[in-house]
C-alpha cells in the first residue's frame, strides 16, 4: 500500500529540515527520509567536527606560543587525542539529536529511517514501504571521492569522514590533495604532534586562488613544519608494512615517502549513484551531479536538488541558500535564483582565508579594468596586538563600475572581516560606500575602508 503526502524530501543535511519546517508550516503533509545521520556532512563529517577539531588545535598552538606573550607554560604541552576526540564526538551528536528531536516532533512530518530509491517520478521506496508525492526534494549531499590511483585498492587510508573516527594520533599523516580539506587536517594533526607531508599533483596548492593567496597559505604552514611535494604527476601507493610509502613523481625531492597513514582529499562527489534516478528520468552530469535550473527544479516536473548533490554549490552555506531559494519560489512568491548568490567561502587554517566573489586572476581572465588594494597583516594592529600577523588583505575592483569584483582576507579573522565586503556586494553598491564607511577601533575590519582608499592599478 502507497502512502501518500504533499512532499517527500530525501535528506536530513541542511536544506531539507528547514525545507520540511516551512512545508509543514504551510499545511502540508511531509515525508522526511533519512537513511543514516541526521544533519548530513556538516554536523556528522564536515564544519562541526572538523572546526571542533580545529579549536583543539589551536589551544595547543597558543599554548606552545605562551612564552612570547609572557605566559609560562610549566612542563610542556601533551595531547590526549581520546579526550580532543570524545569532546568532538559530544558536540557532535548534540547537533545530531538537536535535528533529529526537532524532525520527529514537526507537526505534519513523518521521518522514515532508510534508504530511498525512485520507483517512478512520484513514487520512493524505502524498505518495505512505499510512498508518494506529487513533489519531491532531493538533498542527499556528497562523500569523498577514492580516486583510482594504483595501489589505493592494496592499502589502508583515510578519508575526511573515517580520519574523524580515529583514536590514535598519526606517527606520519600523508595527505593526498593540496586543497581545503587537505590543509585544514593537515595543520590540525601537525598541531596535535603528527608529522604531515602534502602531496599535490598541482604545480601549486589551492589552485582556485591568486598565487600570491597560496604562497602565503604554504609558508605559514611550512613554518609549523608542514612538508609538501607539489608536481606529483604519478602517484601511487604501496604496502611498507607497518608503513605506506606513497611515490610520487616530483620536480625534485626524493620519489617515495613513507608514513603511517594516508589522507585522500581530492575531491567529492554525489551521493546519487543509488538512488534510482533513472527511473524517475532525472538528468544527471558527467559528474553524477543532478542537472537543475535557476531555481533549482531538475528536468522533471516536480522535483527538486538541494545542496551538494546538485554541482551548484559545495558547502554548509549554500545548501541552506538553496532551501532559501526553493521556499521563497513555492511558498512566497518570491522569485529567486541560483545566479543571484555571490561565491563565497573559508578556508579554515590559522590564519584563516575569507573570499567572495573573483580572484585577481579571474578578474583579469575576463577582460576587466581592475585596480587592486593589498595590506599586509603585519600593518594591521589587531594583528600586532595579537601577536598573528601571518597573510594579508586584497580586494579587487572595476575601474569601469567602481563595483567591488572580489576579496580575499587572509589573517587573523580573515573569516569574519569578509562579510563587510560581502555585504557590499551583495548591495551592488559602489566600493566608494565602504570605503567612506566608519569602522571600530581596534578590529581587522577597520583597515578595509583604508585599502579601498589605496587602490593600484
Amino acid at each position: 500500500m502507497t502512502e501518500k503526502f504533499d512532499a517527500i524530501i530525501v535528506g536530513a543535511g541542511q536544506a531539507g529540515p528547514s525545507l520540511a519546517g516551512r512545508l509543514t508550516g504551510a499545511g502540508k503533509t511531509v515525508a522526511l527520509v533519512e537513511r543514516q545521520l541526521f544533519g548530513g556532512t556538516c554536523v556528522n563529517t564536515g564544519c562541526i567536527p572538523t572546526k571542533t577539531l580545529i579549536a583543539s588545535a589551536e589551544v595547543a598552538h597558543q599554548m606552545r606560543r605562551a612564552g612570547d606573550f609572557g605566559v609560562r607554560v610549566e612542563g610542556g604541552v601533551s595531547i590526549d587525542m581520546t579526550a580532543v576526540k570524545s569532546r568532538m564526538n559530544a558536540v557532535v551528536a548534540n547537533s545530531r539529536a538537536g535535528v533529529e528531536k526537532w524532525l520527529r516532533g514537526m507537526p505534519g512530518c513523518s521521518v522514515y529511517l532508510g534508504h530511498a530509491r525512485f520507483e517512478s517520478p512520484r513514487e520512493i521506496r524505502i524498505e518495505d514501504a512505499l510512498i508518494s508525492a506529487e513533489q519531491i526534494f532531493l538533498n542527499v549531499g556528497g562523500r569523498a571521492i577514492v580516486p583510482d590511483m594504483p595501489g589505493v585498492d592494496r592499502v589502508p587510508y583515510l578519508t575526511n569522514s573515517s580520519l574523524l573516527k580515529l583514536e590514535e594520533l598519526p606517527p606520519h599523516l600523508m595527505i593526498v590533495g593540496g586543497s581545503y580539506i587537505g590543509l585544514e587536517f593537515g595543520q590540525m594533526y601537525r598541531r596535535f604532534g603528527s608529522e604531515v607531508t602534502v602531496v599535490e599533483k598541482g604545480s601549486r596548492l589551492l589552485a582556485r586562488e591568486d598565487e600570491d593567496v597560496a604562497l602565503e597559505i604554504q609558508r605559514v604552514l611550512e613554518g609549523e613544519g608542514i612538508k609538501f611535494r607539489t608536481g606529483a604527476k604519478c602517484i601511487s601507493l604501496a604496502s611498507r608494512q607497518p608503513d605506506i610509502a606513497m611515490e610520487v613523481d616530483c620536480e625534485s625531492g626524493e620519489r617515495e615517502v613513507v608514513g603511517s597513514h594516508v589522507l585522500l582529499a581530492v575531491g567529492r562527489q554525489p551521493n546519487t549513484d543509488d538512488l534510482g534516478l533513472e527511473r524517475a528520468g532525472i538528468g544527471v552530469d558527467k559528474h553524477g551531479y543532478v542537472v537543475v535550473d535557476e531555481e533549482l527544479r531538475t528536468n522533471v516536473p516536480g522535483i527538486w536538488a538541494l545542496g551538494e548533490c546538485n554541482g551548484r554549490g559545495a558547502f554548509t552555506h549554500t545548501a541552506y541558500n538553496d532551501f532559501e531559494i526553493v521556499a521563497a519560489n513555492l511558498l512566497d512568491g518570491d522569485r529567486r535564483r541560483v545566479s543571484d548568490r555571490i561565491s563565497c567561502y573559508g578556508l579554515f587554517t590559522d590564519p584563516p582565508l575569507g573570499r567572495v566573489g573573483l580572484t585577481e586572476t579571474e578578474a583579469r581572465a575576463r577582460g576587466r579594468r581592475v585596480r587592486v588594494g593589498k595590506r599586509a597583516m603585519t600593518r594591521v594592529g589587531r594583528a600586532v596586538e595579537k601577536g598573528e600577523t601571518d597573510g594579508f588583505m586584497k580586494i579587487v575592483v572595476d575601474v569601469d563600475t567602481q563595483a567591488i569584483l572580489g576579496a580575499a582576507i587572509l589573517g587573523v579573522g580573515g573569516d569574519e572581516a569578509v562579510h563587510g565586503v560581502i555585504d557590499t556586494m551583495s548591495a551592488r553598491a559602489p566600493y566608494t560606500t565602504l570605503q567612506r564607511t566608519m569602522h571600530i577601533h581596534p578590529t581587522v575590519s577597520e583597515l578595509i575602508p583604508t585599502i579601498l582608499g589605496e587602490l593600484k592599478p
